[in-house]
């Protein structure tokens, strides 16, 4: 499945959420491990944190993610907007077991995306690992893996 880039599509088509990749490029990239590790964790003092983070604040959005500190890595698994016309309250707990039981099978079969900063750094293409031209590791300042 491809949570988070179906719906981060189906948010950038929408006016009200034209900040959205702006705000993902802002949190995410030109950041180490340590800086990432800020937010809800979800599932306790765990060495692998699961993350649910504000961005834009209170009224903005909220992106869940995984944090692999060990390997560097941070998988991206969903986002939604607090406000506007797809606003909408946080996830349930159930959903979040969800996700995450999803992207650990995704890690697992290597079946997941790069997210990459573009030249201009104003904008990202999703990638899949497949398709990846580069042997790079992942979320080397600029690059962010989310899952499939």
């Amino acid at each position: 499945m491809d949570d988070f880039k179906i719906q981060y599509e189906k948010l950038r088509s929408i006016k009200a959420y034209k900040d959205l990749q702006a705000e993902i490029i802002n949190y995410f990239f030109d950041k180490t491990i340590s800086d990432l590790c800020n937010g809800t964790r979800l599932n306790g003092h765990s060495e692998v944190p699961y993350i649910k983070k504000r961005l834009k604040g209170s009224g903005g959005y909220r992106v869940y993610y995984l944090l692999v500190i060990k390997s560097d890595c941070i998988y991206l698994m969903f986002l939604h907007p607090k406000n506007g016309p797809s606003g909408a309250s946080n996830i349930d707990d159930d959903f979040k077991a969800a996700l995450y039981k999803k992207v650990l099978v995704c890690i697992k079969k290597q079946d997941y995306y790069y997210l990459r900063l573009n030249d201009d750094k104003k904008s990202f293409v999703f990638e899949h690992k497949s398709e990846s031209i580069s042997n790079a590791k992942p979320i080397q300042f600029k690059e962010i893996i989310i899952k499939s």
